[in-house]
């Protein structure tokens, strides 16, 4: 074997590792990862189905866009406070709760007859998914030892990286052969498994010696602070960055400024709020009082280096996965289910590599599978756009898209067991909390960064192109322009079909794939900056890990 951390199976097996051990661990590997996917897919299944909720509810479009923005802020501002919770009270129970609250939210979600209850579900949902997603980290990072932590690894990174893809071709289906409801309803039975498997073969982790009270202000501070920056990022194409593009409300408020959008003060908010955060977690610290993060953690070379690198790879990820939708529907075409039928090769690669990680980490390290899989990740995206084209077939991006899928499949996962793997034991709440608080507000930035790129470069190449159209009239050009903008392409295939707009409409389609591949190779540029970025992990991440006996770790297995 070579590689450079040393092999994991040199780790000492846990006391009892029969095959009736084994056999359990994989179970409780199963019920972290269906709960994980419950709320990585309502992340983006909600999406394809606005148009349908709008109609049944009668609720405005604003309103409407709320139900997807309450979701990730709740998520967001939550998170740091739920891994220390974890820590405190026990992983399992936190999973517990949080699946429980999530099943509830979404029984509210489904029954919903307004906005008002609509977005009350949505937003208990980013309560449950809070706690779920740091807890069943933090329970893989405690409760597997050996070759079977890569393994487990493997199958969590997979399972987030695939389940983001798989959202709009479920949500897509949902929606139109039955009913939006059942987007939120299927979790309630769902929800029931995961907590039986909880109840069967989930073991507690949690550090006994952990206190819960870590500071009103700095909790609220964080909470207020990543909520703000989020909202900023997912936003602020919608509402201009600067000047106001719409009127922006949020129930009874209405934003009060005319000349200045509200994102600006929601990311100098969010600034102003975390610099409180790190202060008051700076001052209990010196007076030796407990944190909700514990910042030192941050002197870790691996836990440092890889928060970073996973920032970049999540707004790759999902940058790449905004922008493809986009030109498969507006300029190929296609309707939501196809489109997102050829997005799920991108989820198959995912699903099929993460297995396959554990036995490529044991025999090569942690370190080269994340440089392996951000490789294949840089290689697919830049394949895919190549390929874009107006006349292409959508069906020539599967495999680029199978090829980067297998390299997130492979880098998401390893990157979690890097960062996670010299982290002391009794602080893997915190440190997942914070981990996937990086993930998401990479996430964020990647839709606000390749969003805003989009439109400068949709913009300024469908106002080229329809400039040479002499012979369709100013005011033809103006509307289709207005229409292409406002829609980012979508309205593309309706313009076809018009009298006197189908000369237009392929303008536009070859604006939108130009606009879409420039995207898309600067996603490329930015993967590879996280693969650059990752070589710089340390090659011993993760050999100074070991594995804590259950009284270490407070493991109540039963």
């Amino acid at each position: 074997m070579s590689g450079d951390v040393p092999p994991a199976d040199r780790v000492p097996a846990p006391a009892g590792g029969g095959r009736h051990d084994r056999a359990r661990r994989w179970l409780c590997l199963a019920t972290l990862s269906v709960g994980v996917s419950l709320i990585m897919v309502d992340g983006t299944i909600v999406n394809v189905a606005l148009p349908a909720i709008i109609g049944g509810l009668g609720i405005a479009s604003t309103d409407a866009e709320w139900v997807n923005a309450g979701y990730t802020l709740v998520f967001a501002a939550l998170l740091l406070p739920a891994g220390r919770v974890g820590d405190v009270l026990g992983h399992r129970r936190l999973f517990a709760l949080g699946v429980l609250v999530f099943g509830a939210a979404s029984a509210l979600a489904g029954q919903a007859q307004g906005g008002p209850s609509l977005l009350a579900g949505r937003v208990l949902q980013g309560a449950g998914a809070a706690m779920i997603l740091p807890a069943t980290l933090a329970v893989i990072n405690t409760a597997f030892r050996g070759r079977d932590r890569a393994m487990a690894f493997g199958v969590w990174g997979s399972v987030i990286g695939g389940t983001v893809a798989i959202g709009p071709v479920l949500g897509g289906w949902l929606a139109s052969a039955h009913s939006w409801r059942w987007i939120f309803v299927v979790n309630v039975p769902l929800g029931v498994l995961v907590l039986a498997g909880i109840a069967l073969w989930v073991p507690e982790t949690r550090d006994p010696r952990a206190a819960l009270r870590t500071g009103a202000v700095g909790a609220l501070a964080a909470g207020a602070g990543f909520a703000a920056l989020v909202f900023a990022l997912i936003e602020g194409q919608r509402y201009g960055w600067w000047t106001p593009t719409r009127a922006f409300s949020a129930g009874p408020l209405d934003w009060p400024a005319e000349s200045v959008s509200p994102i600006p003060a929601a990311a100098v908010l969010g600034a102003l709020c975390l610099a409180v955060f790190a202060a008051d977690t700076g001052r209990r610290r010196r007076r030796g009082k407990p944190v909700l993060l514990d910042l030192t953690l941050f002197a870790i070379p691996s836990f440092r280096i890889g928060n970073v690198a996973i920032a970049i790879v999540g707004l790759a990820e999902f940058g790449l996965v905004f922008v493809l939708p986009l030109y498969l529907q507006g300029a190929l075409g296609l309707d939501a289910l196809r489109a997102g039928l050829v997005i799920l090769a991108l989820a198959v690669g995912a699903l099929l590599a993460g297995p396959g990680a554990g036995p490529l980490t044991q025999r090569y390290g942690a370190r080269r599978v994340v440089l392996g899989g951000l490789a294949l990740e840089t290689a697919g995206i830049a394949s895919a756009a190549v390929l874009m084209a107006p006349d292409a077939s959508a069906w020539r991006l599967v495999g680029p898209l199978l090829v980067y899928g297998v390299g997130v499949g492979l880098a998401s996962a390893q990157l979690s067991n890097v960062v996670l793997a010299d982290v002391p034991v009794e602080r893997s709440g915190q440190a997942s909390g914070a981990q996937n608080t990086t993930r998401l507000l990479g996430s964020a930035l990647g839709i606000a960064v390749l969003g805003t790129v989009l439109v400068a470069a949709l913009g300024t190449g469908l106002d080229r192109r329809l400039d040479r159209l002499d012979a369709t009239p100013p005011a033809t050009r103006e509307r289709v322009s207005a229409e292409v903008r406002d829609s980012l392409g979508a309205r593309i295939p309706d313009l076809a079909g018009r009298p006197g707009t189908a000369a237009p409409a392929a303008e536009a389609r070859a604006a939108l794939t130009g606009a879409a591949r420039a995207v898309t190779f600067l996603t490329a540029a930015i993967m590879l900056a996280g693969f650059v970025l990752s070589l710089r992990l340390p090659r011993t991440a993760g050999a100074r890990h070991h594995a804590p006996s259950p009284e270490q770790a407070g493991l109540d297995v039963r």
